[in-house]
């Protein structure tokens, strides 16, 4: 077994494909099909069903393997090149869209200046996406809601954000010093869907204070709750992550919620395995980004300052 057999492995994993595959490994076709074989012959089951080119139950096993295996030597090669004065790598890393809109462009430039020889691949998603993602090995670290109960996860906080109604210029619950789940439950609100863990935090607390809220419209997509309520759709319910200061003719509000809990954010990786060379580098400039963002974004407060 050798890491060519794996990696043509993980490729037609990814593409179905043998063709595709080899492209993507800047091979050929005959190349990918002996690497699998052999591996194959070497473990002594079929890892890709030929008929759908898709791994069998054995071949999803040694994928997983695979991958964690992969992001090892990535990690290894990062930590040799860090002893030459000179931090080196690629890094994928996940971050939730409410956070994404405001970190990622500095994130970028500080790690430019500081890190050049870093290659950074960011991964726009979901929570419940990207913890599967992170777990397989497909990403790196993740910027996630907390808390996380996956055992295989490891999460420090970032940042902690306050709960926000933004509103349309001219609504009744636009331009107040704050609001109340009593007050909002008077008024038809644009919501996350059921079932969305932010979702279930704000019945939860509404149902805590005796209330129900209404709903106008609900929307699985946190970005997209966002636009309409800044479209002036109607009124919502945010993160202040998810909504950005707001110029003076922007046509909108927002509005900070009392008695509800601040909404947390962490950093997720792997319980198992070390973080590499490109990996930490990445840790510390993203802790420095985001404790010198939040004060103008408002309503967001680093907890981790190391």
């Amino acid at each position: 077994m050798d890491l060519r057999q794996l990696r043509a492995l993980l490729a037609v994993a990814e593409h179905h494909n043998f063709s595709a595959a080899a492209r993507s490994l800047h091979t050929v076709q005959s190349n990918v099909s002996t690497h699998v074989s052999r591996l194959e012959h070497e473990m002594g089951v079929v890892l890709i069903d030929r008929a759908t080119n898709t791994l069998t139950e054995e071949g999803r096993v040694v994928a997983d393997r695979a991958r964690r295996i992969e992001v090892e030597f990535s990690a290894l090669e990062s930590d040799v090149a860090s002893l030459r004065d000179e931090i080196r790598g690629r890094v994928r890393i996940g971050v939730i869209g409410t956070t994404a809109r405001w970190i990622v462009p500095p994130l970028l430039r500080t790690l430019a200046d500081r890190h050049p020889a870093i290659s950074l691949v960011v991964l726009d998603a979901t929570t419940s996406s990207l913890l599967p993602q992170l777990v397989a090995g497909q990403i790196d670290l993740a910027v996630v809601n907390t808390p996380v109960s996956d055992p295989d996860v490891l999460v420090e906080p970032l940042f902690d954000e306050e709960l926000l109604v933004v509103a349309p210029t001219g609504h009744p619950l636009a331009g107040l010093d704050q609001v109340s789940l009593s007050e909002l439950a008077g008024h038809p609100l644009l919501l996350a869907a059921p079932g969305t863990s932010f979702r279930e935090d704000v019945d939860a607390q509404a149902s805590e204070a005796g209330v129900e809220l209404q709903a106008q419209a609900e929307f699985d997509g946190m970005r997209l709750l966002a636009s309409l309520a800044f479209a002036g759709f109607g009124a919502a319910i945010l993160p202040a992550s998810a909504a950005p200061t707001v110029p003076a003719a922007a046509g909108w509000t927002k509005t900070p919620i009392s008695g509800v809990p601040q909404r947390s954010v962490g950093l997720a990786r792997r319980r198992r395995g070390l973080l590499s060379a490109a990996e930490r580098a990445l840790v510390e400039v993203l802790v420095d980004v985001i404790r010198n963002e939040a004060p103008a974004e408002g309503g967001i407060h680093p907890v981790r300052s190391d």
